[in-house]
C-alpha cells in the first residue's frame, strides 16, 4: 500500500466506522423481516455468522502472515470472543422477534455499560462517581424504554427485555475475548475462529428443518444480505476504520446503529415508540456515548 492509499484510508477510517455501524443496524432490521417471517432466530444467527465466517476466511487468507494461528492464548481469548457474539446474535434476534427492533438494538448499546461492571468486579478499573452517575441514569433509561414501571402495561415483554439485555452482555463478553486476544495474532484469525465457534455452537441449537430450508426458500436473499451487511462486511469495515479513527470518534459515529435500527424498525416493520420511549432511548444512547468517549478520552 502506497503511502497515498496509506494516508486516504486513515481520512476515512470515521467513515468506515460509520458504514459497519449502519450495516449492523440494517441488519437488525432485516432480522426483524425474517423472525416476522416465522424463522427461529437460531437459525438467523447462524447464518449470519457462517456467511460472515467466510468473508473473514478470504480476509485472512489475504492477510495470513502474523496470524498468530499457532498462539494457544489467541486460540482460548477468541472462543471467548466466539462465545460472546453467538449470545450477542441470538439473544439480539430473540428479543428483536419478542419486542421491537427499536428496543433490542438499544438494550444491545448498553454493553459499554457491562464492560464497566465486569471491569469494576476484576478490579480492571476504578470506580468513579461519574461512572456510577452515568450507570444509574442508563438503568434509568431503561426502564422508560421497556415501561416495565407499567406492569399492566405489556407493550414490552419480559422475555424481550431480558434477550436484549443479554445481547448486551453477550457482547461486552466478544469486547473482552478480542481485546485480550488481539495481542497474541491478527484481528483477521480473531474473527475466523470466533464466528467459526459460533457456527459450531448454533448449528446444534437451531431448528434443522429451518437451516436446510432456507437453502431453498424465497427468503435466502435476505439472509445472504444479512450475512453480508451483519457479519461479513461490516466487521472488516469496522476493524479497518477503528485502527484508523480515534475511540472517542468512534464512540460518537457507533451510535448510528441503534437509530439506524429504530428508525428500520419505525418506517419499515410499523413499529411505534411513545413519548417515554423515545426519552428512554435517547438517554441511554446518549449516556453510553457519552460515558465511552470520556473513558477514551
Amino acid at each position: 500500500m502506497s503511502f497515498v492509499s496509506s494516508d486516504r484510508v486513515k481520512r476515512l477510517g470515521p467513515a468506515f466506522v460509520l458504514l459497519a455501524a449502519l450495516c449492523w443496524g440494517l441488519s437488525g432490521g432485516i432480522g426483524g423481516i425474517l423472525t416476522a417471517e416465522g424463522w427461529d432466530p437460531i437459525v438467523v444467527s447462524f447464518y449470519r455468522g457462517a456467511i460472515g465466517l467466510l468473508f473473514v476466511l478470504v480476509w485472512l487468507a489475504f492477510r495470513h502472515r502474523d496470524s498468530g494461528l499457532a498462539s494457544r492464548r489467541l486460540w482460548f481469548w477468541s472462543v471467548i470472543a466466539g462465545l460472546g457474539v453467538s449470545g450477542n446474535f441470538t439473544f439480539y434476534f430473540i428479543s428483536i422477534a419478542e419486542g421491537s427492533v427499536a428496543v433490542a438494538a438499544t438494550l444491545m448499546y448498553c454493553a459499554p455499560i457491562f464492560v464497566y461492571l465486569v471491569s469494576f468486579t476484576l478490579k480492571l478499573e476504578k470506580p468513579t462517581l461519574s461512572k456510577w452517575a452515568a450507570i444509574a441514569m442508563v438503568m434509568l433509561g431503561i426502564v422508560l424504554l421497556t415501561g416495565i414501571y407499567d406492569v399492566g402495561a405489556g407493550a414490552v415483554t419480559p422475555v424481550a427485555v431480558g434477550a436484549g439485555l443479554l445481547s448486551g452482555l453477550s457482547y461486552a463478553v466478544f469486547i473482552f475475548g478480542f481485546k485480550y486476544a488481539a495481542p497474541h495474532g491478527s484481528p483477521q484469525a480473531i474473527l475466523v475462529i470466533a464466528f467459526a465457534v459460533l457456527a459450531a455452537i448454533l448449528i446444534g441449537l437451531g431448528d434443522a428443518h429451518q437451516t436446510v430450508a432456507v437453502l431453498e426458500a424465497s427468503s435466502w436473499p435476505l439472509f445472504l444480505v444479512l450475512g453480508v451487511l451483519g457479519a461479513g462486511l461490516s466487521f472488516i469495515l469496522y476493524i479497518i476504520g477503528v485502527r484508523n479513527t480515534t475511540p472517542a470518534a468512534a464512540s460518537i459515529v457507533a451510535m448510528v446503529e441503534p437509530v439506524t435500527a429504530s428508525l428500520f424498525g419505525v418506517f419499515i416493520l410499523d413499529e411505534s415508540l411513545g413519548v417515554i420511549q423515545l426519552i428512554g432511548l435517547s438517554l441511554i444512547l446518549l449516556t453510553v456515548t457519552a460515558l465511552s468517549v470520556s473513558s477514551d478520552s
